[in-house]
């Protein structure tokens, strides 16, 4: 095993004294309670932090509101988007320490954090960053009658909301909180973050080279602790003017509820589903089990967007997971922070524990589990990448989200019953249709109903596309234009002369 050593810095990072981060400065806070993260390939604690109360909660808020008021509105939008491109150089400098600590918590591989958690949410920085001078409103031709010789002209421009509150998943805690916090400081908001309980550490270090950019004070602050008091803290107080969340279904909807409530908090939910990805018979087999290990078990599944439902011709399904299986069967798990594992750990026990309880049902509804479907034995949070055939589109891993290295699949006959099971499902987020006939493809990207429909592909997230969720999914769009919308309020003006 070529276990990395690591860096002398990620090593004085973790015995550092762990909690907030506000108006500029590492806060410890009023609180007493501390939670402790862990390496999930380890189970061993490797940090602790220090939870956050309503205290802290008001002090980011405050630092936050004051900030909005006063630098970053004196903060020009080339400026800005000046800040958000040091960021990124920082980012790219500190590369290798952030994807380190980002390993450490998550058990993501080492290779997808350099690549995907710290090098993505740098290109996502400068494309934000160029967004930052070409924000603006529109003209209008109006059409009112004149009695008197007066005149009229009217226009409209996009003023920022103010402060967003911004909740975190722990499956890629430097990436979306980029995405969340370059949105909000391009369109001028300020912002409070609160990551995840399970991965509190990367953002807490990414904050310090923000304010190495030159972000003034209190434009991003860190709060952390758990869900219960944090977050709803959050999203009730009175100088929130905007939440964006990413994460599970159940808590997006609470999370939705608890922001309408009282004074109609604007609000961004980028929530998870039930993604499927349809196979034509057209393909070759070996090219259908590429797309799916694309697909589906990237990050241990531990993607928003990663297929679970996967629909297989039924003259192809056996050859299929028989290739599957044999390809699935060489995947080398092991310590993330060796740089030629292919599988890392779940990220955390609760979830650990959620996968093992959706193999115990697989079972108990007769469900072939073809391969994998037990954990692995020894420390960590492992867990084979599994095959499971389903007997029908109602079982539970044809309609639960999962959020793990777990395909289930479905055989299919006729394309009619493919988009009927394919939309047979209260989520929308992602869905991924794979063929060479193009034609086919245009007609049935229409008729499936997700945020995002990629063909021959799958998991794709570019800063220039609109992601986001329907139906139980998600509300609002980030990235491409789309996201100004999300945090700005158009004004109207009209002036007589």
């Amino acid at each position: 095993m070529s276990q990395l050593a690591l860096l002398p810095e990620v090593s004085a990072f973790l015995q550092r004294q762990h909690a907030h981060f506000i108006n500029g400065q590492p806060v410890s806070g009023k609180g007493e309670a501390y939670f402790e993260v862990v390496n999930p390939a380890t189970e061993q604690v490797i940090a602790k932090v220090k939870e956050g109360t309503k205290a802290e909660v008001d002090a980011a808020m405050e630092a936050a509101y004051g900030a909005f008021h006063g630098a970053w509105t004196q903060t020009t939008p080339m400026e800005r988007g000046n800040c958000l491109n040091r960021l990124a150089d920082l980012l790219e400098k500190h590369l290798e320490e952030l994807a380190q600590l980002e390993t450490l918590c998550s058990g993501k591989t080492i290779q997808l954090s350099r690549f995907l958690e710290v090098g993505s949410a740098a290109q996502f920085l400068r494309y934000f960053a160029g967004w930052a001078t070409k924000i603006s409103g529109e003209t209008l031709n109006v059409s009112l009658p004149s009695f008197k010789g007066e005149q009229y002209s009217a226009f409209t421009q996009r003023e920022p909301v103010g402060v967003v509150a911004g909740i975190i998943p722990w499956n890629f805690s430097i990436m979306i909180s980029i995405w969340k916090l370059a949105a909000a400081l391009t369109c001028g908001c300020t912002i409070v973050l609160k990551p995840s309980e399970f991965t509190p550490l990367t953002m807490l270090r990414v904050v310090e080279l923000a304010k190495e950019a030159g972000i003034p004070d209190g434009v991003i602050n860190i709060i952390n602790g758990g869900g219960r008091e944090v977050g709803p803290a959050l999203i009730s107080h009175p100088l929130c003017s905007k939440v964006t969340f990413t994460g599970s279904v159940p808590t997006g909807l609470a999370v939705g509820r608890a922001a309408m409530e009282g004074k109609l908090t604007r609000v961004t939910l980028e929530l998870g589903g039930k993604n499927g990805a349809a196979f034509l018979a057209d393909l070759p087999v070996e090219k259908i089990v590429d797309g799916i290990i694309e697909a589906g078990y990237l990050n241990q599944g531990q993607i928003c967007a990663a297929a679970e439902r996967f629909y297989i011709p039924s003259s192809l399904i056996d050859e299929v997971l028989a290739q599957l299986k044999q390809r699935l069967s060489t995947f080398k798990i092991g310590s993330p922070l060796d740089e030629t594992t292919e599988m890392g750990p779940l990220a955390n026990k609760a979830h650990y524990d959620k996968i093992l309880g959706l193999f115990d049902k697989a079972r108990k509804e007769g469900n072939e589990i073809i391969y994998g479907g037990q954990p692995i034995a020894g420390a960590g949070y492992f867990v084979p990448p599994t095959i499971i055939r389903a007997n029908s589109p109602n079982d539970a891993l044809m309609t639960e989200e999962t959020f793990g290295p777990v395909g289930t699949f479905l055989s299919y006959d006729d394309e009619e019953e493919l988009i009927k099971q394919m939309n047979s499902t209260p989520f929308g987020l992602a869905a991924s249709l794979w063929t060479n006939d193009l034609s086919k493809a245009m007609r049935m990207i229409s008729r499936i109903e997700a945020g995002t429909v990629w063909v021959n592909m799958h998991t794709f997230l570019d800063p220039a596309v609109p992601f986001g969720g329907i139906k139980s999914s998600g509300i609002g769009r980030e990235f491409g234009s789309a996201f100004i919308e999300h945090y700005t309020e158009l004004k109207s003006v009209m002036i007589r002369y």
